[in-house]
C-alpha cells in the first residue's frame, strides 16, 4: 500500500483535535494517564469523523513515564496492531510527536495517523529523576553558572529568569514587559474552559506575587500539570476521499532543530535557552511556507516563563531584536494588536504538562483557523504560528492556514466545552440537582437509574453539555465533558429553564419540536424528578 503512494510534495492535514482540561497535578483521583489520553484521542477522533481502525500509524508523547505507555493509553482505543512509537523530547514532546505523524504522511508511509501527548506529574516543580547519570543539562547549567552563578529556588526559572536580565542588560527592557505579558495570557486564560488556571489579576498582583528568580515571580512562572491532547493528520487523498476538507487545516510548514554552538560556546543564557535555534528553525518555516511574518495573525508559543515568551517574539521574527518591548507596550501581542499571542493563556495559565503542551498549542490553532475559538476567536485568523520549546534542547515550529479555504463551509459548533456554565442560565437547575445528589445521592440513583446527557443550546450559538449520572455510585453532574449518556436531552438555555420552573409543558415542548429526545425515552420520562426537586427553588 505505502509503495503506491505519491511521496512529492505531499500536503498533509490536521482534520481532528481534542484535549482534555489541564489540572493540577493529583486533583482529579479519575485521571490517570489511560483515563485522560482516552479522553483527548476519542475527541480528536469524533472531531476528524475517523474510527481507530482508520489509523495507520500512531506517535505518543510523554516525558514522566514508564516504556510502553503510549501502548497502554491508546489499547483502549483499539487494538488493531499498528506501529506505535513512544516520544521522549522535554517540553518540545508533544510537537515532536507531531512532527513525526507529519512525516510519516508526507514519507508516503501513512495516509492517516494520531499523535496523542499526556502528563501526569508530580507536584511542585521540575527536578532531576536520575542521579547516577550524567545529566542532560549539565553543559547548559555551566553557561548559567558562568554568568550568573547558583542560586537557590527552581533550576529552570534560574535559567530563563538570567535569559531575561541578559535582555534587560543588552536593550533596556524592564521588569514591567514580563509582567505585561503575564497579565496578558492570564486574561487570555478567562476565556479558555480548558485551562488549569482561569483568574484574571491586575499587573500590580503579578509584580507583587512572590519573587522566584529576579525578574520573576510566582505568576509569571508556568505550572505543572495533569492532561492530554491529540490530532488526527491525514493526506489529502485521505481529506478528499472522506470529504474533510471543510476542517482540514494543512500544515504548510513544520520545521525542528536542536542547539547550535553558540548555545555554550557564547556564554549567553538567552542562546542556552534556545534563541538561536528558534530564530534558525523559524526562518526555514517561513521560507519553505513561502510566507512572511506579516502573514500571521496568531500564535501560540512557549511561554513556560515570561521570560521565554519576549525573547521569542524576537527569535520569531515577529519583531526587531532588542523591539520585544516596543511590541508589548504597542499592544500588539493581544486582541486587537497587530497579533494574538497564546489566546489560549499560554503554558503561564492553560498550564504545562510536557508530552501535551505541543499537541494542545495544535489544537487551539486549528480551532482558530475552524472559527471554533468561542470567546477566544482572533477576528480573520487565517494563518496561524506555533513554537514549541525543549530544553535540551529541541524547538519545533510550525505554521498552518486551511488547506481549503474555497470550500463550502460547514458551520460547526464549537467544542461542547468552549463554553462555560456560566453562560447558561439553566446553570442553577444543575446546581441545584448537584446539591440534591450531594445530600441524598444513593436514593437519587435507586431511582432513577440512568445517566442524563442535557445538550443545551445557548445564546450565540453556545453549546453547554451538562451529564447528571444518576445511576453510578453517588451519582454526579459534570460540564463540558463527552457527551454520552443513557439519553439525550436537547433544548434551548430558555426553553430548559421553563421546563423545570413548570412554565412549559413537556408533552407540548416535545411535539413543538423545543425538546428533542434521543435514547431512552423511558428514561426521558423520569425528567419529572428533576423538575419537582429544583422547581421549588428556582
Amino acid at each position: 500500500m505505502a509503495a503506491s503512494r505519491q511521496t512529492a510534495n505531499r500536503r498533509v492535514f490536521v482534520v481532528g483535535v481534542g484535549m482534555t482540561k489541564f489540572e493540577k497535578p493529583g486533583r482529579r483521583d479519575d485521571f490517570d494517564y489511560p483515563d485522560m489520553a482516552k479522553e483527548a484521542g476519542t475527541k480528536a477522533l469524533e472531531d476528524a469523523g475517523v474510527t481507530y481502525d482508520q489509523i495507520e500509524h500512531a506517535c505518543v508523547g510523554y516525558c514522566y513515564g514508564d516504556t510502553t505507555c503510549g501502548q497502554r493509553a491508546l489499547y483502549q482505543l483499539g487494538m488493531s496492531g499498528i506501529p506505535i512509537y513512544n516520544v521522549n523530547n522535554a517540553c518540545a514532546t508533544g510537537s515532536t510527536a507531531l512532527y513525526m505523524a507529519k512525516n510519516l504522511i508526507m514519507g508516503g508511509l501513512a495516509d492517516c495517523v494520531l499523535a496523542l501527548g499526556f502528563e501526569k506529574m508530580q507536584k511542585g516543580s521540575l527536578g532531576s529523576t536520575y542521579t547516577d547519570r550524567t545529566n542532560p543539562m549539565d553543559k547548559h547549567m555551566e553557561v548559567m553558572m558562568n554568568a550568573h552563578g547558583l542560586d537557590k529556588g527552581p533550576i529552570t526559572a534560574q535559567m530563563f529568569g538570567n535569559a531575561g536580565r541578559e535582555h534587560m542588560e543588552k536593550y533596556g527592557t524592564q521588569p514591567e514587559h514580563f509582567a505585561k505579558i503575564a497579565w496578558k495570557n492570564h486574561k487570555h486564560s478567562t476565556n479558555n474552559p480548558y485551562s488549569q488556571f482561569r483568574d484574571e489579576y491586575s499587573l500590580e498582583q503579578i509584580m507583587a506575587s512572590p519573587k522566584i528568580h529576579d525578574p520573576l515571580t510566582k505568576l509569571q512562572c508556568c505550572p505543572t500539570s495533569d492532561g492530554s491532547a491529540a490530532a488526527v493528520l491525514c493526506s489529502e487523498e485521505f481529506v478528499k476521499k472522506h470529504n474533510l476538507q471543510n476542517q482540514a487545516v494543512e500544515i504548510v510548514a513544520m520545521e525542528m532543530g536542536t542547539d547550535f554552538p553558540s548555545a555554550f560556546k557564547d556564554n549567553s543564557c538567552m542562546k542556552m535557552v534556545g534563541y538561536d535555534m528558534a530564530k534558525a528553525v523559524a526562518n526555514r518555516a517561513f521560507e519553505k511556507a513561502g510566507l512572511s511574518r506579516d502573514a500571521v495573525q496568531v500564535v501560540e508559543l512557549h511561554d513556560c516563563f515570561s521570560c521565554n515568551e519576549l525573547i521569542t517574539y524576537e527569535a520569531l521574527g515577529l519583531c526587531e531584536e532588542g523591539k520585544a518591548k516596543d511590541l508589548i507596550d504597542s499592544g500588539n501581542n493581544t486582541y486587537g494588536g497587530k497579533f494574538v499571542i497564546n489566546p489560549s493563556g499560554g503554558l503561564i495559565s492553560k498550564g504545562h504538562p510536557l508530552g501535551a503542551t505541543g499537541l494542545a498549542q495544535c489544537a487551539e490553532l486549528s480551532w482558530q483557523l475552524r472559527g471554533m475559538a468561542g470567546r477566544r476567536q482572533v477576528n480573520g485568523a487565517k494563518v496561524a504560528l506555533q513554537h514549541n520549546l525543549g530544553l535540551g534542547g529541541a524547538v519545533v515550529i510550525s505554521i498552518y492556514r486551511l488547506g481549503f479555504p474555497n470550500a463550502q463551509r460547514q458551520i460547526q459548533a464549537a467544542p461542547a466545552s468552549s463554553s462555560t456554565e456560566k453562560d447558561f442560565k439553566c446553570k442553577v437547575i444543575f446546581d441545584e440537582i448537584k446539591e440534591n445528589l450531594d445530600k441524598d445521592g444513593p436514593t437519587w440513583v435507586k431511582k432513577m437509574k440512568g445517566v442524563f446527557c442535557f445538550k443545551v443550546k445557548g445564546a450565540g450559538g453556545n453549546q453547554g453539555v451538562w451529564v447528571v449520572d444518576a445511576k453510578n455510585g453517588s451519582g454526579s453532574v459534570k460540564f463540558g465533558v463527552e457527551p454520552k449518556g443513557d439519553v439525550t436531552i436537547i433544548m434551548s438555555d430558555d426553553d430548559m429553564v421553563n421546563l423545570m420552573m413548570g412554565k412549559l409543558n413537556p408533552q407540548q415542548a416535545f411535539f413543538q419540536g423545543k425538546l428533542k429526545i434521543q435514547g431512552n425515552m423511558g428514561l426521558a420520562m423520569k425528567l419529572r424528578e428533576f423538575q419537582n426537586r429544583t422547581k421549588s427553588k428556582l
